[in-house]
């Protein structure tokens, strides 16, 4: 299992933090020092703001200006990146989002189509799964089945591609190295180290809550719960790897 937040994320976000801090911080002394400006070679601590600031040298002014500039500069780019990095409470990827379809249109959607059920927003498919192949009680005591299905990240544990779906196949094929999983998201073929990431589910009513802020680890190559061979020519070539 991850934790909401993996330690590797973690350690972005306070490199980020250190960014933005060390850019307000520049930007703070550069404004600073142009709204209390010294002669050149002045002692002793800064001359309070009383009255009319002291000349400087045109030179002075925009070499300060030019680092406040920086300041700003690198604040913007902390506060952007954990912008990016924090993760979203608000039902976007990143925390709890509550379908709006109800989990009978998204079981008849995925009968009538034969393909899994895409929710792009939050990044995962909803594939159907049988609790009854989960012998060992691996996904139901971790939560990640809920009436009968399970939801899979969209994204390939090799290199981070997104997977599409072979309806051919019936199968998750990765188009960039060939990787691919049964419609459980378990590792069959290529270069990915394990099967696909899962996230947990909670079903109140006929209404799926897909918790996108808790990554689950894919299952280890190997395992191989429903014993789905693909069911027709691959969409993706295979690449290497075994059944």
């Amino acid at each position: 299992m991850i934790a909401k937040i993996g330690a590797g994320t973690w350690v972005i976000i306070g490199l980020a933090a250190v960014i933005a801090a060390m850019g307000f911080g520049l930007m703070a002394v550069n404004l600073l020092a142009i709204v209390r400006p010294r002669h050149a070679g002045e002692q002793g601590p800064p001359r309070p703001l009383v009255g009319r600031p002291r000349q400087m040298t045109r030179r002075a002014f925009f070499r300060r200006l030019l680092g406040a500039g920086f300041g700003l500069a690198m604040l913007d780019f902390g506060a952007a990146s954990l912008a990016f990095l924090w993760p979203s409470l608000g039902g976007g990827f990143g925390g709890k989002i509550t379908l709006a379809t109800s989990i009978d249109d998204v079981k008849a959607q995925i009968q009538q189509t034969k393909l899994p059920f895409y929710y792009a927003p939050g990044r995962f498919y909803l594939v159907p799964y049988d609790p009854a192949n989960d012998k060992s009680g691996t996904y139901k005591n971790a939560g990640l089945l809920a009436g009968g299905l399970m939801a899979l990240y969209q994204r390939c544990v090799h290199l981070g591609c997104r997977v599409p779906f072979c309806q051919a196949s019936q199968w998750f094929e990765c188009p960039c190295h060939g990787s691919k999983y049964n419609r459980a998201g378990e590792y069959k073929l290529g270069p990915a180290p394990r099967g696909l990431d899962r996230f947990p589910m909670t079903l109140s009513g006929s209404t799926l809550t897909i918790d996108t802020g808790n990554l689950f680890v894919g299952p280890p190559r190997g395992t191989n719960t429903t014993g789905q061979d693909p069911e027709g020519p691959f969409c993706v070539a295979p690449v290497g790897g075994h059944a």
